[in-house]
């Protein structure tokens, strides 16, 4: 098997108080992708997914140049921040930061709720990259990040690549985002969970098409070698396997410089 250049699509730095992480720092994550042949990590810092956007932006920056190359980064849009609109621009044009990454379930805010279009239109505007995440259970179908809302969210933004964080998370969420993904030409979906399984990865390539599939780790918060694994030995052709792993996130970041 010949493993092309890896692009991590979705990782993050930090640490996150519900969640034991040994090691958040950007050396231990550079120092697993080295082990693992992973060229470039797309990541955003937790202390911005969590409690201080702002603070954990400016975190973000001072690693991404402190690593030129090997980490790129999504600066986190909170949606309660009332300066959040005119600190994006800014933050959107510092070397190494390739589009924004939004949490509705953690903001508790639907991704079709008024107050994320700000982070839309700066992000199209820019010809950058959306990294939301994505999730469905059986608990509530009507999450604030579930599929349904990518859906009504990609057609405002033609050209603006949305990358589905999880691909729904859950096994009920799995098939809502491959259909969201099927019938939005712009909506990405992407591997890591701790739910995803090399099956549920195959399906996806045969729902969707290979070309519609970024290879995302979710490191530090998961183990990148386990969503790794999965995407090398998935029942899927090479050419497919490097798509994910390489083509799909390539082409994104080519569009977001």
């Amino acid at each position: 098997m010949t493993v092309p250049k890896i692009i991590d699509a979705h990782g993050h730095l930090g640490r996150w108080s519900a969640f034991a992480i040994t090691d958040g720092s950007a050396r231990s994550l550079i120092g697993v992708m080295d082990r693992c042949g992973v060229a470039t990590s797309c990541v955003s810092h937790l202390l911005a997914v969590g409690p201080d956007a702002r603070a954990g932006n400016a975190l973000l920056l001072k690693e991404l140049e402190l690593h030129p190359g090997r980490l790129l980064g999504y600066a986190v849009f909170d949606p309660h921040d009332p300066e959040a609109p005119a600190r994006l621009p800014d933050l959107l044009d510092v070397p190494g930061v390739i589009g924004v990454k939004l949490h509705p379930e953690f903001h508790q805010l639907p991704l079709d709720d008024p107050a994320y279009a700000p982070a839309f239109d700066i992000a199209a505007a820019r010809g950058r990259i959306v990294l939301s995440h994505c999730e469905q259970a059986h608990a509530n179908p009507a999450a604030p990040s579930a599929p349904f809302r990518f859906a009504a969210v990609a057609p405002r933004y033609p050209e603006l690549p949305i990358l589905m964080g999880h691909s729904g998370l859950w096994p009920r969420g799995f098939p809502h985002a491959a259909d969201a993904a099927a019938r939005c030409p712009n909506l990405v979906l992407e591997t890591c969970g701790s739910k995803m399984t090399a099956r549920h990865l195959v399906r996806m390539v045969a729902e969707v098409g290979a070309e519609r599939i970024a290879f995302g780790s979710d490191a530090v918060f998961l183990d990148l070698r386990v969503c790794l694994g999965r995407v090398l030995l998935a029942d899927i052709s090479e050419a497919d396997r490097a798509q994910i792993l390489h083509g799909t996130m390539h082409r994104l970041l080519q569009s977001a410089r």
